[in-house]
């Protein structure tokens, strides 16, 4: 039943069959075109490591910038993580990297996951007592209100059935994956789509899944997944994406299940970090590599201008937090494409070109 119902709840369509076609084609063209210099590559990853750390942890509440991130990661080998963003940052990152480095040696299984559970939040002190353990209470999501009122958004999977949910879809997923006779784009999206219906663990499921989902994707042969970040692009669309989880897990274990919002929403991200890997296999202008957000902060330097967070909050159109202002500015000094003056609060940016 359970192995059926996993099966049923993937609608296919044009537009679905489409969009996994187009995720192909670039992930063909950059296996068969790619000629990019090893260290190059090096520096990439390591950027990404850092975007999609600061991105992951940021989706759920952290307030860091990209550049506190790198600043962070720099000096862990001198010093732990002294308050619960560095340390959700540190262990997401540490993830991360092994996930990038060893990919091919993972195995899906429990153990499998619960040691990245583990990894993840080893810096955390706050989840010492449960890190690597499935749940033992239950951990319904909840959002309040402007007057503090509270509202339940949904009811994840008791604990005491955790265990038996998550051997079935594992199972589920391993077979489907050895058969290939589903796409893997629609095997990895009904697996992290049922890991956060079944929320396994007590903290860190959001984290978790998104690391899972580059891995995945890695062991599928998305080659370019080191490169690009899955998890920025899924900050600069974070209301959608939290909308098209909660729109599918309404029908969640009923006779209507039905997971296409979520399964666009996840081809739409693909789509979008398969075309960024184009645009660097092509050696596009560095303009084509921003965001949403990242390019309307941009649009804003002028030739002479040079302008501050404060500033460009106050010229800006879309009200964008201040955290991901700084973020931008970031990036977009990582790119070239902007300079960086002065430091601390006094720091100031200048278009370059």
């Amino acid at each position: 039943m359970t192995k059926n119902r996993f099966l049923k709840r993937i609608k296919l369509t044009q537009e679905i069959l489409g969009k996994i076609a187009k995720i192909d084609e670039l992930k063909g063209f950059w296996q068969g075109g790619l000629n990019l210099n090893p260290q190059i590559l090096s520096k990439l990853k390591k950027s990404v490591i850092i975007t999609s750390s600061g991105s992951s942890t940021r989706i759920e509440g952290v307030e860091m910038s990209d550049q506190e991130v790198a600043h962070l990661l720099r000096g862990l080998k001198s010093r732990l993580p002294k308050n619960i963003d560095e340390q959700e940052v540190a262990g997401y990152a540490d993830l991360l990297g092994r996930i990038f480095d060893n990919h091919k040696t993972f195995k899906l299984s429990e153990s499998r996951i619960l040691q990245f559970h583990d990894i993840m939040l080893k810096f955390s002190k706050k989840d010492q007592k449960h890190r690597g353990q499935y749940k033992k209470t239950d951990n319904i999501v909840i959002a309040k209100d402007r007057t503090g009122r509270q509202k339940v958004l949904f009811r994840p999977t008791p604990p005491y059935l955790v265990k038996a949910e998550m051997d079935n879809v594992l199972f589920w997923t391993n077979q489907q994956l050895e058969k290939d006779d589903l796409h893997n784009l629609l095997v990895i999206a009904n697996f992290i789509f049922e890991f956060l219906a079944i929320h396994p663990f007590h903290d860190g499921n959001g984290r978790l899944s998104r690391a899972m989902t580059n891995w995945l994707l890695l062991k599928s042969g998305y080659s370019y997944i080191p490169y690009v970040s899955m998890e920025e692009i899924i900050e600069d669309k974070q209301a959608d994406y939290y909308l098209s989880l909660r729109a599918t897990q309404k029908k969640h274990k009923t006779k209507n299940e039905d997971i296409s919002v979520w399964l666009v929403f996840f081809l739409d991200t693909l789509i979008k970090q398969a075309d960024k890997a184009r645009k660097i296999m092509q050696k596009k202008q560095p303009e084509t590599m921003l965001s949403e957000k990242q390019e309307k902060i941009y649009a804003l330097f002028k030739h002479k201008d040079i302008l501050g967070v404060l500033e460009i909050d106050k010229k800006s159109k879309h009200k964008i937090p201040k955290v991901t202002i700084k973020q931008a500015l970031s990036r977009l000094v990582d790119l070239g494409l902007i300079e960086r003056i002065g430091m601390g609060r006094g720091t100031r940016y200048r278009r370059l070109g």
